[in-house]
Formats: structure tokens, C-alpha cells, sequence
């Protein structure tokens, strides 16, 4: 390997190294404690949860994988403490978890599938890494296995099927037992179902290219053990539709997507660098941006970071000797529209931008020197109190004119939702959670997944966003119109990074959240006037105070 490769692939430790302290800290290291092994901080140190939370679990495999590989400059190769630490965290998993396997995540008895499968994968994956095939290991593994089998969740989140299909196939590598490849087998049968003709994979109401790269990462992992022809053909075109949403400066994804979020996963566009270009350059782009210019989401609260942890050092050790024949901000001018995503992008020489028209116009626009424009849609305060917003996922009134560049979106404006818990509330929820919670968790979830997440609490004030794409500008109109005799306005805004679905792995930082928000003053006085406003925004990439590294006004 040239000392130019070796230097891009050093980069994926150099960061996961800077996190390995932390997990120190997180994790109940006195083996006289009854959480010996918790990395749940909150549960066992504060104790300001009455449960522990079984995703922390997942922080084992990174532990495994620092000790068993000799990484450059890596302290904790060989050490004893740290394997026995890795160890520790897997028997709380399976002493912490329920009779039939299964933990929680969020409320007590909730039975998360999310929580089980990450943690599943990870304490099977620590259990391979470090050959450690206790018996009381492969009997927890196979009750959780169990479970899955004969369960799911609500709603459609592919890259929890991908993951589980991941986790079953480990518990089957383990044990010999056919009955969890069988297991397995179903759940991938599930994420093809739900992949999109288009590339992308089902996330709750559309496509996500932040939990795109996720399933991405799961899916090449399963790839690499069972080596099955079949899950290629998923992942090619995933990786192709990945590939559009990598933007020059090395961030990716953002607000347009399904779930806001701003994940990246390398290492399933490490495992498919040899066999898609796109995947190499997609790899390539992170590596030579998003890390070294600090353009990278950051994820780094407690419960998240191990998420992309353990991704960045399965990414060394997988990392592709085929790198990219042309760098990726080589591409040439092009328009694509993703019709059932809703999703166009358009390059030109001066501007890279990402629009949702499923979101009812949310738009992203980036240069390689940084972010130039971020717009998550049309917000405000009405005088009687409420906020509405243009940025849910809905069923919009939706125009595509790809020959002109021009696009609309049209829908009713949504009232955003912010209920916070209260003593009260909190009591009245963990006796439901005691009560009827625990027998029926899918009913208890697919009832806050309404409140929080898919609900669409529409109101009769409307709105149209259009947008004309020019090669060195953007042109943005914005409409607003008040019913009769409604509440007028006191404020409203196009927001740069506001969000109204409860995801718990959106709200991240990236650059793009330092700019500014706009106030459209002229479109609010309008509408209170006469019911009805209108207010353009031009849009000057070049001009972009943060992408010219400057500070915002």
C-alpha cells in the first residue's frame, strides 16, 4: 500500500481514537458492582434512570476491537483490562435484559427492537472478535434471537431490518443453529421489499441518505460473512443513490431527508470500493474532506457516539486498495430527480444543491468550500400561540419541470409539536408503562411514533414554495394565505436547521447549522394585511459568508 493510501486509511483510527477514553468513562469498571459492564453512565453513576438503557450496550465492540487489532498507535492492543472490559459489558447485556432476551431503550418494557439489534450485533460481533463463546453468552444470544424471530416493530425503519438480518446471521455463526440464518434470511427479505426501485431504502415515511449509509454499512457487513450474491444486488444501487447526496465540501446529507439526519457510515462504501466506483469515490470524499476540514457530522452525545465509532475501525480494517480513478468534485454539470423520493439535485460549476419537495420545498446547497445555503422550509408564531411549519413529509401538491429547472411545492402548513415531559406526566406514563406498556409495547410505540413522528397536525393556513435553478443562483418564492378570520402572525422565518419529528439522531452538528436563519417580514405583514403574501429570496453560492470561511453577519 502506497504511504499516500496508508496515510487516507490512518485517518479512520485517528478519529475513533480520540473517542476510546471516553468509553472508559462511560463503563462501570468496578467488577463488585451490581452494573458492572453498564456503559449507561446515566443509570449506574448519575442514577437519574430508573432502567438501564440496552442500546449503551453496543460500546463493546469498539472496546473488542481496539484490544484484538494492532491499529497505528493504538494503546489498548493487548491490554487485558480493556478485553475484560469488553467482556463485561456483554454479561450486563444479557444479565440486564428481560426473561426472553429483550431490553429497552427509551421507557421501561419497551422492548425496543432498535436497542436490541445494535446491541445484539455488537456483543456477538465482541464475542467473534475476541473468541469468547461462553456458554451463558450463546444462551442469551439465542433467547434474543428468539425474540426477533417472532417479532418486529412498528413502523418502517430498513435499517433496523438490516441490522437484525446482521445480528441473526452472528447468533448463527456462533451456535451452528440453521433455524437463525432462516431468521436472518426473513429480515433481508424485508429491506429488499423495501427498497425503492430508485436505490434508497424505507425510512419511516421516504428516503433518508443519512440512514441510507447505515443499512449501506449493515448490509456490507452481512455481505462480507455470508458472501451472498443477492445482497449485492441491493447494495449497488444503494451505493448509486448514496453517491448523490455526498456533497463537495465532504459533508452529507441533512434536513432534506425523511429523518433529518446527517449520518455517514464508511465502511460498506469501503467493502464496495472494488466493485462500484462510486463507492470508492464516495469513500475517497470523506476521507480527503469531511475528516481532515472538520466537515463531518458530529454525533457525540453518550448514547449516539459508538454508532460510527466501531464503523470507523471495521473501515480500516476493510479498507479498499481500488480508491477512486477521478475525485468526486470532478463531476460534471448534471440534474437528477428521484420522483418517488421527491428528491432533486442539481450540479453546476458554482453550486451543488439537494431539494425535497416531499418536505414541501427544503433545499440544500453546497460549494467545496463549505455550506452556502440551508433552508428546512417556512416557520412561524401565530398570535394565538401556535407554530406551523412547512417541513413535514406529506402528500404536497407537487410540480417537476426538469427542462426549465424550476420546481414547486404546495400543501397546508402543519403545527409543530413540542410537548415536554412534566412529574406529573412522567408518573402517568410509567404506570402505563408497568400496566399496559408491558404486554403490549408495539401498541404503546406506534402510538407515540403518531404523536411524535409520522402525525401530520395540518391547519388551514397554506402554502407554496417554488424554486427556479439558475447555474450561479437560486431564485426561491415563498407564499403564504391565511383562512378567514384565523390568527395572524407575529414572525416568520425560513429556517436554516429547524426540525418538528422526534429522531433521535437528528438535531446533530454540522456547519451547515451556523447559518442564518432568514425573517420574511414583508411576506408576514402581507398576509396579516390582506390573508395573503408573497416574498422572494435569491440565493448567491459564491457570496456565502461561511462557505468563504468567513463570519456570518
Amino acid at each position: 500500500m502506497s504511504s499516500s493510501s496508508e496515510t487516507l486509511r490512518r485517518r479512520y483510527t485517528d478519529e475513533a481514537f480520540t473517542y476510546l477514553p471516553r468509553l472508559f468513562q462511560m463503563v462501570d469498571r468496578n467488577r463488585y458492582s451490581p452494573t458492572y459492564g453498564s456503559f449507561d453512565r446515566s443509570y449506574w453513576h448519575y442514577r437519574t434512570m430508573d432502567f438501564p438503557c440496552g442500546m449503551y450496550q453496543e460500546f463493546t465492540l469498539p472496546l473488542a476491537l481496539a484490544y484484538a487489532h494492532p491499529f497505528p498507535d493504538n494503546p489498548y492492543y493487548g491490554v487485558e483490562r480493556v478485553r475484560e472490559l469488553a467482556l463485561a459489558g456483554v454479561d450486563f447485556a444479557r444479565r440486564s435484559s428481560h426473561p426472553d432476551g429483550t431490553c429497552d431503550d427509551y421507557f421501561p418494557f419497551e422492548r425496543a427492537l432498535g436497542a436490541m439489534v445494535f446491541s445484539l450485533y455488537a456483543c456477538t460481533e465482541t464475542v467473534i472478535v475476541l473468541d469468547e463463546k461462553r456458554p451463558e453468552f450463546l444462551e442469551f444470544f439465542e433467547r434474543r434471537a428468539h425474540y426477533l424471530a417472532h417479532h418486529n416493530e412498528t413502523g418502517q425503519l430498513t435499517n433496523h431490518q438490516a441490522l437484525a438480518a446482521l445480528a441473526l446471521y452472528n447468533v448463527y455463526l456462533l451456535t451452528g443453529n440453521e433455524q437463525w440464518r432462516k431468521a436472518s434470511d426473513a429480515y433481508l427479505d424485508i429491506v429488499r421489499a423495501w427498497q425503492s426501485d430508485e436505490g434508497w431504502f424505507q425510512e419511516y415515511e421516504g428516503a433518508d441518505p443519512g440512514y441510507h449509509t447505515c443499512t449501506i454499512a449493515f448490509l456490507a457487513k452481512l455481505w462480507k460473512k455470508a458472501q451472498d450474491e443477492r445482497i449485492l444486488a441491493l447494495l449497488h444501487p444503494a451505493v448509486d443513490f448514496a453517491w448523490y447526496f455526498m456533497h463537495p465540501d465532504g459533508s452529507y446529507a441533512g434536513e432534506y431527508g425523511s429523518r433529518n439526519t446527517y449520518h455517514f457510515y464508511p465502511h460498506g462504501f469501503e467493502v464496495m470500493a472494488p466493485l462500484n466506483p462510486r463507492a470508492a469515490q464516495i469513500a475517497d470524499q470523506f476521507l480527503t474532506h469531511a475528516l481532515p476540514r472538520r466537515t463531518r457530522y458530529f454525533n457525540d452525545d453518550d448514547r449516539m457516539c459508538a454508532h460510527y465509532l466501531y464503523d470507523w475501525m471495521q473501515a480500516y480494517l476493510d479498507f479498499s486498495p481500488v480508491r477512486s480513478s477521478e475525485p468526486l468534485n470532478a463531476r460534471a454539470p448534471f440534474q437528477k430527480y428521484f420522483p418517488k423520493a421527491r428528491l432533486y439535485v442539481e450540479c453546476t460549476p458554482q453550486y451543488y444543491a439537494v431539494l425535497s419537495l416531499a418536505k414541501g420545498g427544503v433545499l440544500k446547497v453546497t460549494t467545496d468550500q463549505g455550506p452556502a445555503y440551508s433552508d428546512t422550509g417556512l416557520i412561524g408564531a401565530t398570535t394565538d400561540g401556535k407554530v406551523l411549519v412547512s417541513h413535514l413529509v406529506d402528500n404536497y401538491e407537487v410540480e417537476a419541470d426538469l427542462e426549465n429547472h424550476r420546481f414547486r411545492a404546495a400543501g397546508r402548513l402543519c403545527r409543530r409539536r413540542a410537548k415536554l415531559p412534566t412529574p406529573f406526566t412522567q408518573i402517568l406514563f410509567r404506570i402505563v408503562n408497568l400496566t399496559l406498556g408491558r404486554f403490549a409495547p408495539n401498541l404503546l410505540r406506534a402510538l407515540l411514533q403518531k404523536i411524535l413522528i409520522t402525525g401530520k397536525p395540518r391547519t388551514d393556513y397554506t402554502f407554496e414554495r417554488s424554486f427556479e435553478f439558475a447555474p450561479d443562483r437560486i431564485r426561491i418564492r415563498n407564499v403564504v394565505r391565511r383562512p378567514a378570520g384565523a390568527a395572524g402572525f407575529t414572525s416568520i422565518h425560513v429556517a436554516s436547521d429547524a426540525t418538528s419529528i422526534y429522531v433521535a439522531n437528528s438535531n446533530v452538528y454540522q456547519r451547515s447549522v451556523l447559518l442564518p436563519w432568514r425573517e420574511l417580514r414583508a411576506l408576514c405583514d402581507q398576509v396579516n394585511q390582506t390573508g395573503a403574501g408573497e416574498e422572494w429570496i435569491d440565493v448567491m453560492p459564491s457570496t456565502s459568508p461561511i462557505a468563504q470561511g468567513e463570519k456570518p453577519a
